[in-house]
């Protein structure tokens, strides 16, 4: 067990209080963290070396890069409560505000390569998994009862295309208007209610949806706990979130050939993304076939209990 003189000692550094206030925030690489405090990376990494120690934040690999949390140990979330209670001090704006630009910069070179790509996305997604397989699976998994359908990054529109006769009403979002012209332009007689939105502020009341699926979608976003938790948002009690995506993959060079923010996902990241927002992850499955693998993990939410009578 870490000293208690260790634990306070880490939280004595200025610089390491503002990386605990960044990493609650959101999940965070170094190199990320260096930008938004305006140090060098090994400064930081030596930084981060002290907090992991202290068990005030954990690392996870993924190909090159290293993503930080805060660590959800016993030690960690009564501090945590205790700083916010002493409130803001001056650098917590400026970082928030900086933060914000770091996230904007990997969001409109995602939507750059959307833009440049949206004509060829469907073929794009065809070459790392046979979609047929996948879509079949996701068909066995959602069944035909279906009721609001939101498709969360909708793209062409191919994930509306598959569900939305089935669904009572049927709503597609993405950030992209390339995306959403070529999807109105697919489904010209659909009834689809078409919204451009970001997956994170999603145009959208709570527990607005029946099913809830985000296909080949969460790899491309930098904070995609933030995006599960929005999606988490709209579920409606009895309600349930799909996800079709990578399981978790050491190809480093499709960061920047295909403006892949993350190198898939495992079955306990998304596990813990669920529970944090109310969903229990009630089925997995995984498709192998591709050079990459595809997982479909599927939450529910809980029906709303009922009050017993006296």
């Amino acid at each position: 067990m870490t000293a208690p003189v260790d634990i306070f000692r880490a939280l004595a550094d200025p610089t390491r209080l503002r990386i605990v206030s960044l990493l609650r925030r959101m999940e965070l690489a170094v190199g990320e963290l260096a930008q938004v405090l305006g140090q060098s990376q090994p400064r930081v990494s030596r930084h981060v070396k002290i907090l992991v120690d202290a068990g005030l934040a954990a690392r996870r690999r993924e190909g090159s890069w290293v993503f930080l949390t805060p660590a959800p140990s016993s030690i960690a979330i009564p501090l945590f409560a205790l700083i916010d209670s002493c409130g803001e001090d001056h650098w917590a704006a400026a970082d928030a505000a900086k933060l914000t630009a770091v996230r904007a910069d990997r969001a409109t070179s995602a939507e750059r390569y959307f833009a440049q790509h949206a004509d060829q996305w469907d073929a794009i997604r065809s070459l790392h998994i046979a979609e047929s397989a996948v879509e079949t699976r996701m068909r066995a998994l959602l069944g035909e009862n279906i009721g609001r359908l939101v498709d969360i990054g909708t793209g062409t529109g191919r994930m509306i295309e598959l569900f939305g006769a089935k669904a009572r009403h049927a709503t597609g979002v993405d950030r992209s208007p390339e995306m959403l012209r070529l999807a109105r332009a697919k489904l010209p007689d659909a009834a689809v209610d078409w919204r451009q939105g970001d997956v994170t502020a999603l145009p959208l009341a709570d527990a607005s949806a029946d099913t809830v699926v985000m296909h080949q979608v969460l790899h491309y976003i930098p904070a995609p706990e933030a995006a599960i938790a929005e999606a988490a948002r709209i579920v409606a009690p009895s309600g349930r979130l799909l996800i079709a995506d990578f399981d978790s993959h050491d190809r480093e060079e499709l960061r920047l050939q295909d403006a892949h923010a993350r190198l898939g996902f495992s079955d306990a990241q998304i596990a813990s993304w669920f529970a944090a927002n109310g969903l229990t992850l009630a089925e997995t499955e995984t498709l192998d076939g591709g050079e990459l693998t595809v997982k479909l993990w599927l939450g529910r939410r809980p029906a709303e209990l009922k009050a017993v009578a006296a």
